[in-house]
């Protein structure tokens, strides 16, 4: 993915731009718990499996390419939404998907050896495990990519800085993988509260950096989506394969 044109950006504009990406990322989706909160899902889903977060997960995608469309008839800014270079993404997806099962296949023969595997948390119905899995592989990928790095990277590297750590290492995707990490850190406001899981936290953040590398690479955000789906189904379904033995 090219980066954008060179340009002077005072400091105080880029913290502010920052910032204020910061407070969207954050608060998008809380609009989209809100948006979930309307509705009653107790007809169709009544263990609250998968409907709750496929509207929260809808409403925040939606919110955020409403905001990609106003911003687009202003400014001719490319979000990469398309396919991008195809020989770079399926290259990349090459890489990861098999590098990853191995990484789960390793993270849960560790964790069932010391003793501290988490079953499945719902009751093993037929439509718990279709609907959640399908949320999995649906929604939640596509939702928070478009959030998380077609937005995110691309806002960044044009207000913030494209400066690069590394060939392969830029501030924006390190950045974006950093604030998708913290979007899982659970935070109410009556009362204010939060709640949170290092482990999860640092999980999100070490695959929000692959997410964004891969963007890069790739010049588009179908792949990461790719990415995100597979590892989330693939942690889902070994986790109830494993919780039926165990």
């Amino acid at each position: 993915m090219s980066s954008p044109r060179s340009k002077v950006i005072p400091i105080a504009v880029r913290v502010s731009a920052a910032t204020v990406l910061v407070v969207i990322l954050m608060g998008v989706p809380m609009i989209g718990r809100w948006g979930a909160n309307l509705f009653d899902y107790d007809a169709i889903d009544p263990d609250g499996a998968f409907a709750w977060f496929s509207v929260h997960h809808i409403v925040q995608a939606a919110v955020i390419l409403l905001a990609i469309a106003l911003i687009r008839r202003s400014r001719p800014i490319d979000f990469h939404l398309g396919l991008g270079n195809r020989e770079a993404g399926l290259r990349y997806l090459r890489r990861f998907l098999p590098f990853f099962a191995l990484y789960t296949a390793g993270a849960f023969i560790t964790v069932i050896a010391i003793g501290n595997f988490q079953p499945f948390h719902l009751p093993m119905t037929a439509r718990n495990i279709a609907g959640y899995l399908g949320f999995q592989l649906l929604l939640s990928g596509p939702s928070e990519e478009i959030i998380f790095r077609a937005f995110a990277i691309t806002l960044f590297s044009r207000w913030v800085t494209a400066r690069r750590l590394h060939p392969r290492v830029s501030v924006a995707t390190l950045f974006a993988a950093v604030v998708f990490g913290l979007a899982h850190v659970y935070i109410t406001f009556n009362p204010f509260a939060a709640s949170w899981s290092s482990t999860q936290v640092i999980y999100a953040t070490a695959l929000g950096y692959f997410y964004g590398d891969c963007y890069e690479q790739s010049g588009s955000v179908v792949y990461p989506m790719i990415m995100h789906s597979y590892t989330n189904v693939l942690m889902v379904s070994a986790t109830i394969v494993v919780s039926l033995f165990i």
